[in-house]
């Protein structure tokens, strides 16, 4: 026999945030049985999710049909009758689990003439619960529950209420297969039923970035092309030839960061939680993350991150001791206290120095004044908003998966997005490097990989969005929860992102600086 487990987290369609209710709120188990509760032990994953278990009264036999029989009778105080009502009005839902196949239920009905005023409204709580289950010789292969309309106890008034919760359960015989037991919650899901609109939308987006992207390609390229031509004179006219533009810059555009530790350390963590990102994809497109499969995705992302902390120590210490970093002690105590130090050592002991095709000035050039528009803040704004165009229509659908508790299973369609997502920021930021190089400011280090990170802070304002219009979370602590976590992943895109625009700005820096003569 299957335990039901019954999960002590109340969600609604309106909120999407978890209600977390002791087990002593009526919204848990009724009754008596609030107080022997049998607890599951969760793993890594559902700890993380904030999954709590415990074992339902409800006694479901394997093909054992039960006629309706009371579980429980109690009488509602008028504040226990209150958050009842409370919930019925704002729809939320129950979610239990039996033989780890999700099962959910509204907690009532309620009966009004305007949707928009429930002040008048006949609020019902369901007191009988029917479970039906499908079986395919020894294995179950669906379980959902029906409420009786009729099986129901009046909350409108504010008063004490007598209540007789009961349970049912009826079996039946099925021919589908045990392998395909969770295929219909994937079609299903709300994403499903707008699969059709949900391609098209990815698809329209990514036809117009990669019309723009192609458009700056050309227009780069010709440039380009105009430049070598004109920075290639012949050797006649090579006295005459008065050096401007990028080619001004050659003794200064390879000349190492300020605050060498910590750009080495972000570019060492946007590395890792970039190798992070492809495991994960890794796992989703094999089918490791199947609908209600819980808390692996939780799981792989903690383990994974521990195992590639080695990936964030050797590329930081590798880049740190290419550019010519000195402070080890400091830099091994501070910088690399979260990876593995021997992912630093090692990327220390095989690095050679930097390999830049022109020799650096001892004393940097002056850089000229710039217009508003050409400087930090501005190209950050301009770098991110092309490659947040490109995921927008994606992250509606994500978030409504993570805080709307719904089903995310279309994990070939976030690969696409992602890959685009990164092609995107890769050309941006090798373009803006190019225009800021044209103007003769030769610190393009930091402003590449700020602008390639810039994509993480449009996320984080799509956050303060969904926040105040998308959903109904409200007060402190909810707002300090989402807007926290949201934080510290938008924090992440920013690393991830800013170390790919950077590692494609200094390719490309590589590659026009060695096409050309420098004296």
């Amino acid at each position: 026999m299957s335990h039901l487990m019954h999960r002590i987290t109340v969600t609604t369609k309106e909120i999407p945030f978890p209600f977390m209710p002791t087990r002593w709120d009526p919204f848990t188990i009724p009754g008596q049985f609030a107080t022997n509760v049998e607890e599951k032990r969760e793993d890594l994953g559902e700890v993380l999710n904030g999954d709590r278990l415990v074992v339902a009264p409800y006694k479901l036999d394997f093909q054992i049909d039960r006629e309706p029989e009371s579980i429980c009778k109690k009488k509602l105080t008028r504040e226990e009758a209150a958050q009842f009502r409370h919930a019925v009005l704002k729809d939320y839902f129950y979610q239990m689990y039996y033989d780890d196949l999700p099962i959910w239920g509204f907690l009532g009905k309620f009966d009004s003439e305007d949707k928009d005023d429930q002040a008048g409204a006949t609020v019902y709580l369901f007191k009988h619960v029917h479970f039906e289950i499908l079986y395919n010789k020894d294995r179950i292969i669906d379980v959902f529950i029906r409420n009786d309309p009729h099986a129901v106890v009046d909350l409108t008034e504010d008063s004490e209420v007598d209540v007789d919760f009961t349970y049912s359960a009826k079996w039946t015989a099925t021919d589908i297969p045990f392998e395909k037991r969770l295929e219909k919650y994937s079609q299903t899901s709300f994403l499903a039923h707008n699969l059709e609109i949900h391609w098209f939308s990815v698809i329209n987006s990514c036809v117009t970035v990669l019309l723009l992207t192609g458009f700056l390609a050309i227009i780069l390229m010709r440039v380009l092309k105009n430049d070598f031509v004109k920075f290639t004179p012949d050797e006649e006219a090579v006295d005459d030839q008065e050096e401007s533009g990028w080619k001004y810059i050659h003794g200064d555009v390879f000349r190492y960061p300020r605050y060498k530790s910590l750009f080495a350390a972000a570019l060492g963590t946007g590395t890792q939680l970039f190798t992070l990102a492809i495991f994960i994809f890794m796992l989703a497109l094999v089918g490791v993350f199947y609908p209600y499969n819980r808390g692996a995705l939780f799981t792989a992302l903690v383990i994974i991150y521990a195992l590639t902390s080695g990936i964030a120590g050797y590329y930081a210490a590798s880049f740190y001791y290419t550019i010519e970093g000195k402070n080890w002690v400091h830099y091994y105590s501070i910088g690399l206290s979260l990876s593995l130090i021997l992912g630093g050592i090692a990327g220390k002991n095989t690095q050679s120095g930097f390999q830049a095709p022109c020799r650096t000035n001892k004393y940097p050039r002056e850089i000229p004044q710039l217009p508003w528009y050409r400087r930090t803040l501005a190209q950050m704004a301009m770098a991110g908003f092309l490659p947040f165009s490109a995921i927008y229509i994606e992250l509606y659908y994500i978030f409504a998966s993570v805080w709307g508790h719904q089903i995310y299973t279309i994990y070939s369609i976030l690969f696409i997005v992602f890959i685009i997502l990164l092609i995107v920021t890769a050309f941006v930021t090798v373009a803006l490097t190019y225009f800021q190089l044209a103007t003769e400011d030769h610190e393009w280090w930091w402003r590449s990989f700020l602008c390639g990170g810039s994509t993480g802070l449009f996320i984080y304002g799509y956050c303060l969005y969904y926040y105040y219009a998308r959903s109904d979370m409200s007060g402190f602590m909810q707002a300090s929860f989402f807007f926290g976590y949201m934080a510290c992943i938008c924090y992440g895109f920013f690393l991830m992102l800013g170390s790919v625009g950077f590692r494609a700005a200094l390719i490309f820096v590589r590659h026009i600086y060695h096409s050309i003569k420098c004296e």
